[in-house]
């Protein structure tokens, strides 16, 4: 066997291509990966509102039933009741245990406490827009002027923004989350 016929001569070069191949495919998986998280997370980061971790889906029969304090204030997940306030404009306050239930069925609340009819009508000009999936009622002793709440989504100010609520609205209206 002369030099270029020994087996192990042959077999290095296509070695050494398998693992260049190897590290081709790990170095693109790799930029693959990046870029999706990068977006991923520029998805969620750019969401409207705060994040409010979970307190889950539980039912409670009555409003008035013992169940932990809410997270936040207004709230955006945990007990509630077993059934839906009507969607559209309220002019009374909706109890924190029926507003959670129409937030699980992928409604939005836009809340205020103020005496504000100006507000109100402009907020309301707004809610009109959709026949359901959205509810606009006051909410007294809020410490801001503006709330709105989606599940484990919460976003507070005190100045009129329609740009602000219609984009809350179109982030979150119509996602469902039965599943907590």
């Amino acid at each position: 066997m002369g030099k270029g016929n020994r087996p192990g001569r042959q077999e290095a070069p296509r070695k050494a291509r398998r693992r260049f191949g190897w590290g081709v495919g790990a170095a693109v998986g790799v930029v693959v990966v990046a870029v999706v998280g990068y977006f991923a997370y520029r998805a969620v980061a750019d969401l409207p509102g705060t994040f409010v971790p979970s307190q889950g889906n539980a039912h409670v029969q009555l409003a008035t039933d013992p169940h932990p304090p809410y997270n936040s204030d207004p709230p955006t997940s945990g007990p509630h009741l077993p059934y839906l306030a009507p969607w559209g404009i309220h002019t009374k306050p909706i109890p924190k245990e029926l507003q959670i239930h129409n937030l699980e069925d992928g409604g939005v609340m836009v809340q205020y406490s103020c005496e504000c009819p100006e507000l109100v009508g402009k907020m309301a000009s707004i809610v009109k827009r959709y026949d359901h999936g959205v509810i606009l009622a006051p909410y007294p002793g809020m410490k801001s002027k503006i709330a709105l709440t989606a599940w484990t989504r919460i976003d507070t100010f005190d100045e009129f923004d329609e740009a602000r609520i219609v984009r809350f609205i179109k982030a979150y209206r119509g996602i469902d989350h039965h599943k907590g």
